[in-house]
């Protein structure tokens, strides 16, 4: 099925006429596509070309929507579960790091964080479906990808931001933006100047303050600071085991 459903699905949402028609059927067939999960096994050949044609497009010409793009993506990650040589198309070719971070600054912006009206609070926007949606991704790329690259200093900025937005209007956003900063916090090269130059140990510190913060949060926050901890002393003995090298190597030379 997957040899016929696939291709056919990639077919649909290839078509780059400006319409709206056009772009309503591309939606619907990324949105099936990324409901193939992430145990499902599909060839590369009946997408891989496709997918990343799909998402190249799209970051030069900005044609699909937000659902649709975050549904290209969702597709190709879940593949990752199970074919992790698609490390280097995820991280180095479609720079998915750059693009979430870019994806999460716009959703800041644009969201209605303040909503009025108590129906309006209950009820989640097309914009925080996507945002949540995209939040999975993030948590799964983190924990697929072991080592820390230079891109994800600016995906961390953008959880950053949304946490900002989201902070006092909407909880469940703001609790999730905690994890992916304790997730890279957690990566064995990270930087901790990466950290504060994004803003992660200020936002983990002001959704501490929350007044609602549930106990699986703060955990994440606690579990945070205690790893930026962990890394500053770190950082400190590998700093002081340099100047103590240096030392003993003008004595030798002395």
């Amino acid at each position: 099925m997957d040899s016929i459903i696939v291709p056919c699905l990639l077919k649909a949402a290839l078509r780059k006429e400006e319409s709206k028609e056009v772009q309503k059927e591309a939606e619907m067939a990324l949105l099936a596509l990324s409901s193939i999960r992430e145990n499902k096994f599909v060839e590369q050949e009946l997408y891989l070309n496709d997918i990343i044609e799909i998402i190249e497009y799209h970051q030069e010409h900005r044609n699909l929507t937000r659902l649709a793009y975050q549904s290209a993506w969702q597709f190709l990650t879940d593949r990752f579960f199970v074919d992790n040589s698609l490390d280097g198309e995820i991280v180095s070719e479609l720079h998915f790091a750059r693009e979430v971070g870019k994806e999460l600054e716009e959703f800041a912006k644009c969201v209605d964080w303040k909503k009025e009206k108590e129906e309006e609070m209950e009820k989640e926007t097309k914009e925080e479906l996507v945002l949540m949606r995209w939040f999975n991704e993030i948590f799964n790329f983190l924990n697929l990808n072991a080592l820390w690259k230079e891109e994800f200093a600016g995906l961390v900025g953008g959880v950053v931001q949304v946490s900002r937005a989201a902070k006092g209007n909407n909880e469940e956003i703001s609790n999730r933006c905690i994890y992916p900063l304790r997730n890279a916090t957690e990566k064995r090269d990270v930087k901790v100047e990466d950290l504060l130059k994004s803003g992660a140990i200020d936002a983990v510190l002001e959704g501490m303050q929350r007044p609602k913060l549930n106990d699986e949060t703060l955990f994440d926050c606690l579990q945070f600071f205690s790893t930026v901890s962990m890394r500053l002393e770190e950082k400190k003995r590998d700093e002081r085991e340099e100047e103590e090298r240096k030392a003993t190597k003008r004595k030798i030379v002395l």
